[in-house]
């Protein structure tokens, strides 16, 4: 098994753990720090826009492979065990599925492009030359 093959199962089984943190984003022994960072990691997951779009080469696997895993493992680990734990045995018992349907954050990522586009625009436009 190659490591890119290794990494994309790695990928799949941290991906597993979005119910997970979803309920323990609900429960009110999660500290607001690992609630913000949930919103966020969850929000990014199930937005229907990638903050780097997939069809750019190389780079738009980067947040699927990257920045992805560095998001939940860092959510998970500010989580305290026993919230884990217990969010861990009720997405068992319960399991769902997630739908990428989160517009709220599509629309901030959409902007985030906007505004980069338009920042790069204007700092090149009136430095070309052609010589």
């Amino acid at each position: 098994m190659g490591f890119f093959q290794k990494l994309k199962e790695k990928v799949k089984q941290l991906k597993s753990e979005i119910q997970v943190l979803s309920i323990a984003y609900l429960d009110p022994r999660t500290p607001w720090a690992a609630k913000l960072l949930i919103g966020i990691t969850v929000g990014y997951l199930l937005s229907p826009i990638d903050l780097i779009p997939d069809f750019i080469p190389v780079l738009g696997i980067l947040d699927d492979l990257i920045l992805v895993p560095l998001l939940i493992t860092a959510s998970i680990k500010l989580i305290p065990e026993i919230v884990i734990t217990d969010a861990r045995s009720t997405a068992l018992k319960n399991p769902k599925r997630m739908k990428k349907n989160n517009y709220i954050v599509a629309f901030f990522i959409l902007l985030i492009w906007l505004i980069l586009i338009y920042s790069l625009y204007s700092y090149f436009k009136g430095r070309t030359s052609y010589f």
